[in-house]
């Protein structure tokens, strides 16, 4: 009788502690949510409507796209190859390194 008190208490307690851990999981928002969330915020602090919102919500939700592209242009810029390139062979670099990173 013992054992089987405790073998339920056991299996309670994993049950509880699994549920939590699922529901913190379920919780925590995705990059996306959050900058979505960040760009609503924005948003209505301008009251927006229509397709003015429309447009700020595009340009707001691409801007991490201009961010990686400048990280990209720096890294690409720094390495040394790109130093020692002039011309067409550098646009040429510089291309292929844009598109691979």
């Amino acid at each position: 009788m013992k054992q089987l008190i405790s073998l339920t208490a056991l299996g309670l307690a994993l049950t509880l502690g699994a549920g939590a851990h699922a529901a913190e999981d379920a919780k925590a928002p995705t990059k996306q949510q959050s900058k979505m969330a960040t760009c609503n915020a924005d948003e209505k602090a301008k009251t927006l409507k229509g397709d003015e919102r429309k447009a700020f919500m595009k340009e707001c939700l691409s801007a991490n796209k201009q961010e990686k592209q400048q990280t990209k242009m720096k890294t690409c810029n720094a390495d040394e190859k790109a130093k020692t390139l002039k011309g067409d062979e550098r646009k040429a670099f510089m291309s292929e390194c844009l598109k691979s990173k």
